[in-house]
């Protein structure tokens, strides 16, 4: 397929965006997303773009099974444990989400009882048989799932990580036709709650995931297609339907994609970014690469399976602002979303939302939304505004400010979390602002942070589509291995992970990577004994100098060392190919001179700059205003802008 173009396609909750790179320049587009079958706009889009399936490569964010687990729409999925756990997952870790609420409603377990099925075949946790699964309960054990008819079964067995045999044998006898998940090739790692759940989530989404990607793949014939992971790399879409609960953060793990590379692009290989659209904001830290994580979730359950490390609050461009019984004025996180939207949309909104407040302040103007093609309505913003401007006694403008303060205190409170809490200093990386509503807000919150660099990216509203084409192939691979680190032979170390790579790249070979393509990275989950959790840690055959490494890694995390002996938890392989060629050309710039407009506690008129007319190399001085088709930039008073040689808005004070 050499010479092909290559296409990121992003599907959002309104549009599916589409980034078309044909060797030497970009191409963008969008078109409306269709949710009930989300490859009717992939199709669609690409006829509008006058592409041909033979012609093209095409890398893809799906959201189908982060859509299925939120709303509660899997698949009718039944869950086999051992004898005595069937309510395991219902059990959870008996966490609260409100400590001292003394009669908590109990939460809704994720499947009935009548779905969870018991069976021997129990591992110590040295390895050892406890209870063999003999031939006349297996059989019992099929005849039972074919009374319940699931679509899917999950089966999480414990130690399975030790030893899969028994998993195997109940996979085996199943009837054929049902969407099996095994937790000891989901996740072979201790913990047997987080390990179920990933194995259910799995099977509950898989089939609905499997569906989807073969009806793209048949639409799409012959071009390859490729899916984004939640850790960052691609997968081809025939493996993917097997793995569907490593897609859940598929779009967001492409938006730090894209901008990793954009900021490598710009010199800026450090980056604290904030994507904030309507209805929330993600916040990440980018050191070289986006860091992972084991510990993500997805609404209110665990997904231990390696992901983009990013933390999300309910603070968009949609937030609702109130005041509360207290008198005290609120934002977020309810959202006007997108229907009716924030009522300057003219949709029958009535509530206050922060893009309201930005529009009164001017920050937004009206002309210029969606590239004009929907002009905002002012007035019908201010009377939202009104609505908390009475009780507390202000003036329209007066509230609008302080929806604004609140809304970029919670961004800034989120970007605390994954920088100073972790015992990094903000201002030693440059803040970088993607999504619709980012550019609005960049500045205050880089001064709230003491950060003096800001990055806006080119094609910042499509950057997660753009992030699919940066995205290398690649695997993350894991193994529990539970032992003293003291205790520790690195030549067996070793051995474990060879196996690990192994399997990896016997995976990524069927994909057509050869094994000497591939960049490797091998790290270890360690703790003192007695912890809970876990620091990752690169690998280094000393177990020495590893633990000394471990006891700094944690003073620099939690403030502190201690006198204990440490712990191997688990070893993990990352295994990466190359990087496409993807490059970005110099902008194309557009003839025009700026208009200028009124900005609320800022005296006299500013500049209305649209992006296009902006030249590389060229320096504006704040207070100014930098439109374009999907967002808006301030420029603050203090702040200096300079467009670099491919059209990346790189901001100082």
């Amino acid at each position: 397929m050499d010479g092909c173009l290559l296409l990121g396609v992003d599907t959002g909750g309104t549009f599916t965006d589409f980034v078309l790179f044909d060797g030497r320049s970009l191409r963008v587009h969008k078109v409306l997303s269709t949710p009930d079958a989300p490859e009717r706009a992939i199709l669609q889009g690409i006829h509008e773009l006058g592409l041909e399936p033979q012609s093209l490569r095409l890398v893809h964010g799906s959201t189908v099974a982060t859509n299925a687990v939120l709303e509660g729409k899997g698949v009718r999925t039944l869950y086999i444990g051992n004898r005595g756990l069937a309510d395991l997952l219902a059990i959870g870790r008996q966490a609260r989400p409100a400590l001292y609420a003394l009669q908590p409603v109990p939460p809704e377990p994720p499947l009935p009882p009548e779905l969870c099925l018991e069976c021997s075949g129990r591992l110590g946790a040295d390895g050892r048989m406890l209870e063999p699964l003999d031939e006349a309960e297996l059989q019992d054990l099929v005849a039972r799932v074919r009374a319940l008819q699931p679509q899917a079964v999950a089966i999480n067995l414990l130690f399975s990580f030790l030893d899969d045999s028994a998993e195997r044998r109940i996979e085996a006898a199943l009837p054929e036709g049902l969407f099996v998940s095994r937790s000891s090739a989901v996740l072979p790692e201790y913990r047997e709650y987080e390990r179920g759940m990933a194995t259910f989530l799995n099977a509950y989404v898989g089939p609905l995931v499997q569906g989807y990607l073969q009806r793209l793949q048949t639409g799409l014939a012959p071009a390859p297609v490729a899916v984004m992971q939640s850790s960052g790399e691609t997968l081809d879409a025939a493996a993917a339907g097997r793995q569907a609960v490593r897609l859940l953060l598929s779009g967001p793990a492409g938006g730090l994609s894209g901008a990793r590379f954009v900021g490598a692009e710009a010199g800026c290989p450090r980056l604290l970014t904030f994507d904030m659209g309507g209805t929330s904001t993600d916040v990440a830290l980018i050191d070289g690469e986006p860091a992972l994580t084991s510990e993500g979730r997805i609404g209110r359950w665990p997904v231990a399976v390696p992901m983009v490390d990013m933390h999300t609050i309910g603070a968009g461009g949609g937030s609702i602002a109130r005041v509360d019984a207290g008198g005290l004025l609120q934002v977020g996180p309810e959202s006007a979303g997108a229907d009716p939207g924030p009522a300057c949309y003219g949709r029958g909104g009535v509530e206050p939302t922060v893009t309201d407040a930005n529009l009164v302040l001017g920050r937004l103007r009206p002309e210029a939304f969606l590239g004009g093609s929907m002009r905002l309505d002012v007035e019908a913003a201010r009377r939202a505004l009104q609505r908390i401007a009475s009780p507390l006694g202000l003036s329209v403008e007066a509230a609008a400010e302080g929806v604004l303060r609140i809304a970029n205190e919670h961004m800034v409170r989120a970007l605390r979390v994954i920088s100073v809490e972790r015992g990094l200093d903000p201002a030693d990386f440059v803040l970088t602002s993607f999504g619709g509503a980012g550019g609005l807000h960049v500045c205050a919150l880089a001064e709230a942070l003491g950060v003096r660099r800001a990055l806006v990216p080119v094609h910042g509203g499509v950057l997660s589509a753009l992030g699919m084409l940066a995205a290398p192939r690649g695997r993350q691979l894991s193994r529990t291995l539970a032992r003293p680190l003291a205790d520790c032979d690195p030549r067996h170390l070793q051995a474990q992970f060879a196996a690990l790579i192994e399997q990896g790249s016997s995976a990524l070979a069927a994909e057509g990577l050869a094994p000497e393509a591939l960049q490797v990275e091998r790290s270890l989950d360690l703790r003192y004994v007695g912890q809970s959790y876990t620091l990752n840690l690169p690998w280094q055959a000393d177990p020495a100098r590893l633990a000394e490494a471990f006891h700094a890694a944690h003073a620099v995390r939690y403030g502190h060392r201690l006198e204990a002996p440490v712990e191997l938890v688990n070893l993990r392989v990352g295994l990466r190919g190359p990087r496409p060629g993807l490059r970005l050309g110099a902008p194309a710039v557009e003839m025009a001179r700026p208009v200028r407009a009124s900005l609320h506690g800022i005296g006299g008129e500013v500049p209305v700059w649209p992006r296009a007319t902006l030249a590389p190399g060229e320096r504006l001085e704040g207070p100014a205003l930098i439109t374009e088709s999907v967002s808006t930039t301030l420029l603050a008073p203090g702040w200096r802008a300079e467009v670099d040689a491919v059209g990346n808005l790189l901001l100082s004070r």
